[in-house]
């Protein structure tokens, strides 16, 4: 199963998610466990005529970078990172992880300095995107920390991304255009709108959004995906949210997180776990207290929490919100060097209305 997973995979990023032209410069990054997967999409690369180079690290680096840097090598943006991502035409990123909590002994301190450090490339990462210069996914490759992390074994696990990423289908493809099209429908249906409600057990907030786009994402920058998203108009945001889903950035866990807006800003926030760590990502700088995203999940394959933002903000039936960087594309001007998406689940009465109207409602849509 997880060398089928690799194949069917690489073969739908590279026809499909980021259709590979003759002549692309495409940088492969994984790690040592995603070995199988890179292998599939760098055969992929080359039989499409691209130039594929790898990037493949070895876990635990990271660990002895935070343990071992200094205040100067914290706050070194690598030129090398910026050279490949300067020169890529399209960058295929893994998640393979093989040990989700190999962070949590990272100081705030420490983490929100190299954070700083990153800001420019992750800015550079998201223009690119955004204007089409660069083809981008994250997909993620079976481990058994993974599968842990979501308490399944690893071939139950392999099998749950198998399905979640519509590689069971005949025709995985035509499946993520049906994808596109549904999802496109209700994008143009919410551009001509411009305020909306949401309610449910943990969640009473308002913003508006007249004159933003809303985005289907089926399948191009993120696999597996599904989701509509937009960029809230910064200053229209108001209300409170309790967050019913745990969240997890740069390994760090945070539960039961409550904020409350006034005027597009975060005046209250707190957590059941993991406070310290969220109020020092809040407090990273100025954009970091306002509604980046709002977007609403759709892939009901993704039927349950992994621990893993790129899989956990698609499930069916839940609603999300990044705190920090707005994403272009949606119109947003929201500046940050963060963005987390935290996620609410919607299916026990969890409403959306939109101006006025009733749009969304138990984790469906009724439009």
């Amino acid at each position: 199963m997880i060398t089928d997973y690799a194949s069917k995979l690489a073969q739908v990023i590279t026809d499909y998610s980021v259709a590979i032209n003759s002549g692309d410069y495409v940088v492969i990054r994984g790690n040592m466990a995603s070995i199988p997967l890179i292998e599939a999409l760098f055969e992929a690369v080359i039989k499409r005529g691209g130039h594929a180079y790898t990037h493949v690290n070895i876990p635990g680096l990271n660990e002895l970078f935070f343990d071992n840097a200094g205040d100067e090598q914290l706050s070194y943006g690598n030129p090398m990172l910026e050279f490949v991502l300067e020169k890529a035409d399209v960058m295929l990123d893994i998640e393979a992880s093989t040990n989700s909590k190999s962070m949590t002994g990272v100081s705030a301190e420490k983490m929100v300095r190299f954070q700083q450090a990153m800001g420019p490339l992750q800015v550079k990462l998201i223009e690119r995107i955004s204007d089409g210069s660069l083809r981008w996914c994250l997909m993620p490759y079976p481990t058994s920390a993974a599968a842990q992390q979501t308490e399944m074994g690893i071939h139950a696990y392999t099998e749950f991304l198998y399905k979640a990423c519509g590689l069971h289908h005949d025709n995985p493809v035509a499946y993520w255009e049906q994808v596109r099209d549904k999802q496109q429908r209700l994008a143009d249906y919410l551009d001509t709108k411009s305020h909306a409600n949401v309610k449910g057990p943990g969640i009473d907030l308002s913003f508006d959004f007249g004159g933003r786009k809303w985005i289907s994402c089926h399948g191009n920058l993120n696999f597996p995906d599904g989701e509509i998203f937009t960029g809230p108009i910064e200053d229209s945001v108001n209300g409170t949210v309790a967050f019913n889903m745990r969240s997890i950035l740069f390994g760090r866990e945070v539960r039961g997180v409550k904020f409350r807006y006034e005027n597009g800003v975060i005046v209250d926030a707190s957590a059941e776990h993991g406070e310290e760590f969220l109020l020092s990502q809040l407090d990273l700088d100025d954009g970091a207290r306002r509604m980046g995203e709002f977007a609403i999940g759709t892939n009901w394959g993704v039927d349950r929490v992994t621990g893993s933002t790129l899989l956990d903000e698609k499930i069916g039936g839940t609603i999300h919100m990044a705190i920090g960087a707005s994403l272009p594309e949606s119109g947003g001007v929201n500046q940050s060097k963060l963005h987390w998406d935290m996620v609410h689940d919607m299916k026990n009465g969890g409403q959306i209305f939109i101006d006025g109207a009733l749009f969304y409602e138990n984790g469906h849509f009724t439009v």
